[in-house]
C-alpha cells in the first residue's frame, strides 16, 4: 500500500530533521516540490512538514517556499508553523545577504558563531509572537556553541 502525501510529508520532515546527508537533503527537497506539484499538501500539517523539509533546503527558491508554506501552515491555525516562518523569513533574508529578522539562525564569521547582522528595529515582544526567544539569549546561545567548538 502506497503511503498517503500527508505521511509522506510527516516522514519527509522527521528524516530531514534527523539527517545530515546534503544528497538526501536535495531528494527531500524536490520531493516536497513534487508532492506541491501534485495537490497533495492541503492541510495545516501538510504545510507544517513541507516548509520544515524546505527550510533545510538551499536556495532562496527553497526557502521563499518554505516561508509561503509555513505562513499558509500558521493561516491554517498550526501553531507549530509560527516558528517554522521566522525560522525561514531570516534564512531566505541571509540567503539574499541581507540582515536577519528575528535573529534565529547561527552563522559563521571569520570561523566565529554569531547571529551576523539582524534588523534591531523588530522588538523581543514581536520574536515571542513567533516562538523566537529574545535576541540577547539568541546571542548567548551562539556563544556558548562557539565555546563548546572551541573545547
Amino acid at each position: 500500500m502506497e503511503e498517503s502525501f500527508s505521511i509522506e510529508l510527516e516522514r519527509l520532515a522527521d528524516e530531514q530533521l534527523q539527517d545530515d546527508d546534503h544528497a538526501a537533503r536535495r531528494t527531500r527537497c524536490e520531493r516536497v516540490c513534487d508532492i506541491a506539484v501534485a495537490g497533495g499538501i492541503s492541510s495545516g500539517a501538510d504545510y507544517y512538514y513541507a516548509a520544515v523539509v524546505l527550510l533545510h533546503g538551499e536556495t532562496p527558491e527553497e526557502f521563499a517556499t518554505a516561508l509561503h508554506f509555513a505562513r499558509t501552515a500558521s493561516h491554517q491555525h498550526d501553531p507549530r508553523a509560527w516558528s517554522v516562518v521566522a525560522a525561514t523569513w531570516d534564512r531566505l533574508l541571509i540567503a539574499k545577504r541581507r540582515p536577519q529578522r528575528f535573529g534565529t539562525q547561527f552563522i559563521r564569521v571569520d570561523g566565529q558563531w554569531g547571529l551576523g547582522p539582524v534588523d534591531e528595529h523588530v522588538s523581543d515582544a514581536e520574536r515571542a509572537f513567533y516562538g523566537v526567544p529574545p535576541l540577547w539569549v539568541q546571542r548567548k546561545s551562539a556563544a556558548a556553541l562557539q565555546r563548546y567548538e572551541d573545547t
